[in-house]
């Protein structure tokens, strides 16, 4: 019999799972491969403590989780470390979370853009669900605290030989301004996007982890990425 999983805001009750959680994210990036930048096990604790993360857990053990962290002056919100436990996973689970995660972070910052940068098509697929569109690094948070954290990512060097304008990861915002004059709800991504994404991610991978491109393929890869982003504004 399958355990019941609930989604809760996570608070200090939640404290005794902070090692599982990080020991589950540290997981998953070694068998993506892709990195991951490391979290704090007191940063997670304070986002618990704060009221700004989300835990699932299936009748005490952990399922899942997801924080989020403003940057710039609240103008931007990032819904961060999204994870969900191996036993749990093809449940929708993740979903579930980051809608969550989505509605503290509009419940506490109504004018902020939410952001997020991610290596997974899973992912993308839920961010579009819910509004998200993908955009080029400009614009999302110049905060150098956030990007900061991505010191720890294996592909941090990707990010600095770009002048942190491409990586690995996609970043995908979700404007209110824009998104609440539409007043309509979120569809579900057209399967035609999914697979330009798929398209996109493996494009990214095979360009940025070969390393010493030339300045002709430098312009060549900037003219493609504003190319995909286009087709998603």
């Amino acid at each position: 019999m399958e355990k019941k999983v609930t989604i809760h805001i996570a608070s200090e009750k939640h404290l005794e799972y902070v090692d599982v959680i990080l020991q589950t994210i540290a997981d998953a990036a070694k068998v993506r491969g892709t990195g991951i930048a490391k979290r704090n096990p007191e940063y997670v604790r304070q986002k618990m403590i704060d009221g700004k993360a989300i835990i699932a857990l299936a009748e005490g053990e952990f399922a899942g989780f997801c924080y989020i962290e403003s940057w710039g002056h609240d103008k931007f919100v990032a819904n961060s470390g999204l994870i969900v436990a191996d036993q749990f996973r093809g449940q929708g689970l993740a979903r579930d979370i980051k809608q969550k995660a989505f509605e503290l972070s509009r419940k506490k910052y109504p004018k902020a853009k939410i952001f997020g940068l991610t290596t997974g098509l899973a992912v993308m697929k839920i961010n579009s669900g819910l509004g998200y569109k993908p955009v080029t690094f400009s614009e999302l948070t110049d905060d150098e605290q956030f990007w900061k954290g991505c010191q720890s990512c294996v592909n941090y060097d990707i990010l600095m030989r770009t002048n942190r304008k491409h990586c690995l990861c996609t970043g995908m915002l979700y404007d209110p301004e824009k998104e609440e004059k539409k007043k309509s709800k979120p569809k579900p991504l057209p399967k035609r996007k999914l697979k330009v994404y798929e398209r996109w991610l493996r494009f990214k991978r095979f360009v940025f982890l070969q390393g010493g491109k030339s300045k002709a393929n430098d312009k060549s890869n900037k003219s493609f990425f504003r190319k995909l982003v286009a087709i998603f504004v």
